[in-house]
């Protein structure tokens, strides 16, 4: 149980930090010229900058290795809430609530398959399915909020969906690029 809570306690505090504006911690903070086009086809142009710059490559990244960066993001994002469900599943979920988080374990499964696919094909540079895979990835959170809509397990969950959601925008962005 007290895994469980500092994990949820982690999650949130990662969610509460990247949606910090950027200028708050460094006022002569200029995004470079690729963030700014990336971040602007985003749904949160500061979350998408402040996140971007959490990996120490971002300053000096062109567009592959700024791929990277996006799709480890979301990547780990992806990993962190699918092991998040399976801890919720594991601990007291009630017969209602398993179902609905079965589901969103299904489809976070498949994000993270999806992610993978598209690391894979950053390596083999080829990068035609790129945006799909990340759309495709982009589902999952949408899907999992589809889910949980009605439930009471609306709020630790809506929080990582959404970070996930504009971690994927970032990919997608990125992925037109190429």
């Amino acid at each position: 149980m007290k895994m469980l809570t500092f994990s949820l306690c982690l999650s949130l505090l990662f969610s509460i930090l990247i949606f910090i504006d950027p200028s708050s911690y460094a006022a002569d903070f200029q995004p470079t010229k690729l963030v700014n086009k990336v971040c602007n086809q985003t749904s949160n142009y500061n979350f998408c900058v402040e996140s971007l710059y959490t990996d120490s490559r971002t300053h000096k990244a062109e567009r592959y290795e700024l791929a990277y960066v996006a799709f480890r993001l979301a990547s780990f994002k992806a990993t962190s809430t699918k092991d998040h469900i399976a801890k919720l599943l594991n601990n007291n979920a009630t017969a209602g609530q398993s179902h609905h988080l079965q589901r969103c374990s299904r489809v976070y499964k498949k994000a993270v398959s999806a992610l993978a696919e598209a690391y894979g094909d950053l390596d083999s540079e080829s990068f035609y399915m790129l945006v799909g895979l990340s759309n495709h990835a982009a589902h999952a959170a949408a899907d999992c909020q589809a889910t949980l809509k009605g439930t009471r397990l609306l709020s630790p969950l809506t929080a990582m969906n959404e970070v996930f959601k504009v971690l994927c925008e970032i990919c997608v962005a990125v992925s037109r690029l190429f």
